[in-house]
């Protein structure tokens, strides 16, 4: 049963954040339920700017920024506890980091998601949308 209040979630920066809970909510997503503890620590190490969100001592949102700080910025693995979701938390963590001083200067921010309607809400437009992918995953299975 999810908290009553939204008011007992406190948001912070990455420094306190142990890759084995950030697992712990990758595991819920389909798209990141096979990340590994060895992946997550080094992506972190790699990962411009990340923000949490705490209830207490458990982590129960995510969201992270690669950047160059001021051309362009993409958010990747905004994440929401299960137990969590529908309280606004996923909103206030793509809200703080597109607001986040650090990222003032940036003129785009681009994300890929599974869920546009969330995003677009946000202001978000896949308008402009541009781009290609390449994953060496599909590779493999192809080689």
């Amino acid at each position: 049963m999810p908290p009553a209040l939204k008011t007992a979630v406190i948001f912070s920066e990455k420094k306190e954040l142990q890759p084995e809970q950030l697992l712990k909510l990758f595991h819920q997503a389909p798209w990141a339920k096979e990340r590994t503890l060895e992946d997550a620590r080094e992506m972190l190490r790699h990962t411009d700017v990340a923000l949490c969100a705490w209830d207490g001592d458990q982590l129960v949102g995510f969201g992270r920024v690669l950047t160059d700080f001021v051309y362009r910025a993409t958010i990747w693995d905004v994440i929401v506890d299960k137990t969590y979701q529908k309280q606004g938390i996923g909103t206030d963590i793509v809200q703080r980091i597109l607001h986040h001083p650090r990222l003032k200067r940036v003129e785009l921010f681009w994300l890929c998601t599974r869920r546009p309607w969330f995003y677009e809400k946000l202001g978000f437009s896949s308008k402009e949308q541009t781009g290609m992918v390449w994953s060496r995953s599909k590779r493999t299975r192809q080689e």
